[in-house]
């Protein structure tokens, strides 16, 4: 209820004033507290609730969803460039997007799904920095200035969300597989059962979470980390709601999950040239979790293009968009011609030389 909703969101504004000086709170990634901006004292966030932060829920797809979306009052963020929603909680940090850079501007409301849990922040907005400049340091051929516009970059610290979903799969497939080579080439056709337990497997819950966020730094998940949504974890940093029913983030998902099942069922045939894979399956025991992850997200441009670089909140994992150095290429090019060069011409001179032996040894 919207009434409700103002109450949760006044309650946590209040959760974030310092009790020692009334000050304004954000939450320390090195402390695992939030901290007074005023007078720096700590404050725990742990609830009693934490052991339970893990819970995994159930859903049923013939069933009517449980898990309705609710209107809030925070203060949401529209983006005008990729129409990202965020909010913050305590005052707005920023007037940018954390997604694309682009511009934000206060909106009326969201109706969203409520947050079942998160993974804090670890890492910090100095050791975010301190890992960019070590991931740009190992860049080869990176145009010279690159170090500078990353140093330059806006660092924005960003929870965005994620599915996990659990379920078992009974599988019933049918592939090809080819074997032998030229006129010894053989098409043959094989089929079988295959049963498959997919646990906490990891899924986007928004379209501006892209693979260089989940796959680049987000792929090892562990579900120990969660805490319980709490405001005060958010102090200090934007955040995604999600906005996909459950049904929804199962479809939005299912390419991915195909993917996997398809790798499953090669390794299970283990021949090589598996294709034309077909199957069937009975999914059941469905369950899954709505969780906030950490990133950190620095954005630049290089030649007129934007670019970013993405650090995971949780133990500092970098990956990033980069540009290349035509001139830098163009060294690397000859250099490798020239080691081949070099090593060609060794190789014969020492093939000569074996030659001129074996030449003696005949007279």
């Amino acid at each position: 209820m919207p009434g409700d909703s103002t109450e949760r969101v006044e309650a946590d504004q209040a959760a974030l004033s310092c009790a020692a000086c009334g000050g304004h709170c954000i939450f320390s990634p090195l402390k695992g507290q939030l901290e007074c901006t005023s007078c720096g004292t700590a404050h725990g966030v742990e609830t009693p609730e934490d052991a339970d932060a893990a819970r995994e829920f159930a859903y049923d797809p013939e069933a009517p969803e449980n898990d309705p979306p609710e209107l809030t009052r925070e203060r949401i963020y529209q983006c005008r460039n990729c129409g990202g929603a965020v909010l913050f909680v305590g005052a707005a940090l920023s007037e940018h997007c954390p997604y694309c850079n682009g511009p934000v501007v206060l909106g009326t409301g969201d109706a969203g799904y409520r947050t079942k849990a998160l993974v804090p922040f670890r890492a910090d907005h100095g050791f975010a920095r301190r890992q960019m400049r070590a991931w740009v340091g190992k860049r080869l051929a990176a145009p010279a200035t690159l170090p500078a516009l990353l140093e330059d970059a806006r660092l924005a610290g960003l929870y965005a969300p994620f599915w996990t979903f659990d379920s078992h799969e009974a599988l019933q497939y049918w592939a090809k597989y080819t074997t032998g080579t030229g006129d010894n080439r053989r098409t043959h056709k094989t089929s079988g059962a295959l049963q498959i337990a997919f646990d906490d497997l990891l899924m986007p819950a928004s379209p501006h979470v892209t693979p260089l966020i989940r796959d680049g730094i987000l792929h090892d998940f562990d579900p120990g980390s969660l805490r319980p949504f709490h405001a005060g974890y958010l102090a200090g940093f934007a955040a995604e709601r999600h906005h996909q029913s459950v049904a929804q983030g199962l479809a939005a998902n299912a390419p991915d999950k195909k993917l996997l099942i398809r790798n499953r069922i090669r390794h299970h045939i283990n021949k090589s040239g598996v294709h034309d894979i077909r199957y069937q399956t009975d999914t059941t025991g469905i369950h899954y979790r709505r969780i906030l992850l950490p990133v950190w997200i620095a954005h630049y441009s290089y030649d007129g293009k934007p670019m970013k670089v993405v650090v995971s909140g949780i133990d500092g994992r970098t990956f990033g968009e980069r540009p290349f150095s035509k001139w830098k290429l163009a060294a690397y090019a000859a250099g490798l011609s020239a080691i081949a060069i070099a090593l060609g011409l060794a190789w014969g001179a020492a093939g000569c030389s074996d030659a001129g032996r074996f030449l003696h040894l005949g007279d």
